[in-house]
């Protein structure tokens, strides 16, 4: 009779022990909650029409992530670093067709080429892009929803392409302020 009790102890004790003997694994892969990158500088301005959607969310994640981010293009050379956009679209493009030649799939994709500059025209990231593409089935029948299919598809790739842009940027290490630009 005094070995019943002991059994839901032995199971408890069990599985404690295998709880916290897996915890460590966790970190040990390099499993960690996703936070806010660290940069290299405190300001940046970023060159990219007032339009562009995908600028707006990365200015809106680089002032989230501490930064000062600078608007004003008279102000630009106040900025430790100039982002340069060099592309910035959106496209689609028919991948599938059925039997009667009517569309079937198209193949959206969000591409962002960009670099970082310093004021005194250090490179300090060179000509870099971000490419994130998706297939999206399409019916003419449900046209009004696939596209707003699309739309909510393009916004998920482009909140990838601005993580990805973050990751990219605070890789970057400035030269020291005692070098000169070119050196």
């Amino acid at each position: 009779m005094t070995k019943a009790p002991a059994m839901p102890c032995r199971r408890l004790l069990l599985a404690t022990a295998l709880a916290a003997s897996t915890a460590p694994l966790l970190t040990a892969c390099g499993f960690h909650l996703r936070r806010p990158p660290e940069f290299a500088f405190r300001s940046i301005y970023v060159d990219m029409p007032a339009s562009s959607t995908l600028g707006a969310e990365l200015k809106r994640q680089l002032a989230s992530a501490g930064l000062q981010v600078i608007t004003d293009a008279a102000e630009k050379n106040r900025a430790q670093v100039i982002l340069q956009a060099l592309q910035d679209s959106r496209e689609r493009s028919v991948v599938g067709l059925n039997a009667a030649g009517q569309v079937r799939e198209y193949q959206l994709r969000v591409r962002f080429g960009f670099r970082l500059v310093t004021p005194a025209g250090h490179v300090a990231l060179p000509d870099a892009e971000i490419l994130r593409e998706i297939d999206q089935s399409y019916s003419e029948s449900a046209a009004l929803s696939k596209e707003a299919e699309a739309e909510m598809l393009y916004q998920s790739m482009q909140s990838d392409v601005v993580q990805q842009a973050l990751e990219r940027i605070a890789a970057i290490q400035l030269p020291a302020s005692g070098q000169q630009a070119g050196q």
